[in-house]
């Protein structure tokens, strides 16, 4: 007996950014299953899926924040409870779409007696159940080999360069640390801009303190586009636009991948000497951290392009010419 089958692409989605899920439906041409995603009394987390998954290449899209009341931790259990619940609907492969990528910075023991929990997120996906996963500009790439399966690396410098370029011709393309150096270059290479440093150095022992202290580069009376992948607190990259300006760079930009935008974020960014603020929606942006100063930009095509490729079987570093992989 010979069975001819056809391929099904299904899309779910979390509640932590359902936006940017039904942003990437849409390019995809595709609908959202609806998921019935809702919480027990005591605060578990159930989802019933409306239709049937039997057989199914199945993508699961979750942004890791909090947002509306609910964790970060419960964004990551609800894609946990997803995932596990489309493997037992006999879905043909799960794939766990994570724009951003929870935990990502603990990605290593930077002190005595510290989890490596960027590792441990790996391994509850990969026990849910998840067989692939796909990520836009992890805070590591090296987090990669944490999973055992595929993991498709996305990087969301394509879409920000195309903002960037709007900014002039006389650009400085600046990493707020040496961390942060060699995805700088890229982007001055993409530009075609001249690349400088911010170097600095955290307070050992203190979460989201940050001292900077010199600059390496030419930045005077020219326009200067801070690189990074995130910006959780704001100390890190307001501490670095303060030092481009006092050295007389003429406007200070930041561009970044993740606005996480916690704690007293909002107000340092909003009176900082930084001109605009330029971010992805990989997370949700609530009004409460929308201000005057900040874009954001849509990397929804991004994804749902290597969505598409996973689907096809067709490769994902050549939609990025092989920029995602360094």
């Amino acid at each position: 007996m010979h069975l001819v089958t056809t391929k099904r692409l299904q899309l779910l989605s979390g509640r932590a950014n359902l936006e940017l899920a039904e942003s990437i439906a849409e390019h995809l041409g595709v609908g959202l299953c609806e998921t019935n995603l809702s919480e027990f009394a005591n605060g578990e987390i159930h989802c019933r899926f409306g239709q049937s998954i039997r057989g199914a290449d199945v993508f699961i899209i979750q942004s890791h924040a909090a947002i509306d009341g609910r964790s970060v931790n419960d964004a990551v259990i609800e894609q946990l409870v997803m995932v596990d619940a489309a493997n037992r609907a006999s879905a043909k492969r799960v794939t766990a779409v994570c724009p951003f990528f929870p935990y990502a910075r603990q990605d290593r023991k930077a002190e005595g007696r510290e989890p490596i929990s960027a590792k441990l997120m790996a391994n509850l996906l990969d026990v849910a159940g998840a067989g692939r996963l796909i990520s836009v500009d992890l805070h590591s790439g090296q987090i990669q080999g944490f999973f055992d399966g595929p993991w498709d690396h996305l990087t969301a410098m394509p879409v920000l360069c195309d903002r960037i370029a709007d900014l002039g011709d006389d650009l400085v393309v600046v990493s707020p640390d040496a961390g942060r150096v060699k995805v700088a270059e890229r982007y001055s290479i993409a530009l075609g801009a001249d690349l400088a440093i911010v170097h600095k150095r955290r307070i050992r022992g203190e979460k989201s303190t940050v001292q900077a202290l010199e600059v390496v580069g030419e930045v005077a009376g020219r326009v200067c586009v801070l690189i990074d992948d995130m910006i959780d607190t704001g100390g890190t990259i307001v501490a670095a636009a303060e030092q481009l300006m006092a050295r007389g760079a003429d406007e200070v930009y930041a561009a970044t991948t993740h606005g996480l935008f916690s704690g007293p974020a909002v107000d340092r960014l909003k009176n900082s000497v930084i001109q605009e603020v330029i971010v992805t929606d990989t997370l949700p942006m609530p009004p409460e951290k929308t201000i005057d100063k900040l874009e954001i930009v849509s990397v929804a095509p991004t994804i749902a392009s290597a969505i598409r490729a996973v689907f096809e079987d067709t490769s994902v570093s050549e939609i990025f010419g092989g920029n995602n992989l360094s």
